[in-house]
């Protein structure tokens, strides 16, 4: 019986429109150069960033956790922890039943939270340097992906979103959340710097084997898109 579902997978998918993702290295970057000021950050000045009152994302915080509705065991991926905010949140919440693998493409950003990691005690937290093109994170490992203010960063959206795919356990979530790209709502700077607009996103995604379930409203100049894997 598991045999003949395994065969009848791409038939089913491709009888209601989703293309199931097949991990390829030939994908043309879509923003080249844009990960090029984590290759060697100075640590300190984009904690102040990251880490700031200001910072919807920051300000938010604590909805957002609460939002994911974490319990013990949990496993779930930062896919760009940055300096990892959110990873510490999530492993207070998932326990050490759990796990929270912090993924990242700066070998600086994951150093650090190591480092942070072990001075707070926290030993349910596993770091990965990642690739453009992959998260590093083995098949079926998480429950959910939470990727916040990343997604425009990724350099090659369907390779990463292939990977995210089959990370996921059957069923998984993903999360994403990124700045609103609308004219009059946000500064030059984001209007430059990232890619797609909330719609593109939910056409992309959608197409890499992913359904929208839910948005979100209680952010402003950040959109909140919650994807269950098909």
């Amino acid at each position: 019986m598991k045999i003949i579902q395994f065969l009848l997978a791409p038939i089913l998918a491709l009888s209601i429109g989703v293309s199931i993702p097949v991990l390829s290295n030939s994908e043309q970057s879509v923003r080249p150069g844009i990960n090029k000021h984590y290759q060697k950050p100075i640590f300190k000045q984009w904690l102040r960033r990251f880490e700031s009152p200001g910072r919807e994302v920051y300000d938010k915080r604590t909805e957002i956790v609460d939002s994911l509705q974490l319990k013990p065991g949990t496993q779930i991926a930062d896919i760009g922890a940055g300096t990892g905010l959110f990873t510490h949140l999530f492993a207070a919440k998932v326990g050490r039943g759990g796990k929270v693998y912090a993924v990242d493409i700066s070998k600086e950003f994951i150093r650090n939270i190591k480092i942070a990691s072990q001075s707070k005690g926290f030993d349910n937290i596993v770091t990965i340097v990642n690739t453009p093109y992959k998260t590093g994170l083995k098949k079926n490992s998480i429950d959910i992906a939470f990727v916040c203010n990343t997604y425009h960063h990724f350099e090659y959206p369907k390779s990463m979103m292939t990977s995210i795919y089959t990370a996921l356990k059957p069923g998984g979530v993903l999360i994403i959340i990124d700045f609103r790209k609308q004219k009059g709502l946000r500064s030059n700077w984001v209007m430059s710097h990232v890619r797609a607009n909330r719609e593109v996103v939910i056409k992309e995604v959608s197409k890499w084997g992913f359904r929208l379930k839910e948005k979100k409203h209680f952010l402003k100049t950040n959109y909140y898109l919650k994807f269950k894997k098909i």
